[in-house]
């Protein structure tokens, strides 16, 4: 009787236990609004051409030069935290800030894994 009753009570805890767990669909921790692949051709190309190159090109010294995907993917989290002003100065410099949707792109390809497409 008693060992009936002891594997009624551990067959009931495993029951609650693993009912009780369950599987939440993951969404990434990094951006969970990056749903749709950016490319860098298309679109972070062009946003660093029209907003930084004029002072981040290969004959300034300003120090960082975006104007091919090596260099841009290399220094990728810095020119983030400067369109963000976080810890950087914010950038463009002397210019509005870039609009939030541009930010959220480049840190979407980012998150993509800077990929040269």
């Amino acid at each position: 009787m008693k060992i009936t009753f002891y594997s009624f009570i551990v067959v009931s805890l495993f029951l609650f236990v693993t009912a009780s767990c369950k599987k939440d669909k993951v969404t990434s921790i990094l951006n969970p609004n990056c749903t749709d692949t950016i490319y860098f051709n298309q679109e972070i190309l062009p946003l660093i051409t029209d907003n930084c190159t004029s002072c981040h090109d290969v004959g300034n010294s300003t120090g960082y030069t975006f104007t091919n995907h090596t260099n841009i993917s290399a220094n990728a989290s810095s020119a983030l935290n400067a369109m963000r002003g976080d810890g950087f100065q914010l950038m463009p410099q002397n210019g509005p800030a870039l609009h939030d949707s541009l930010i959220q792109k480049f840190n979407c390809w980012i998150n993509q894994g800077k990929l040269n497409n």
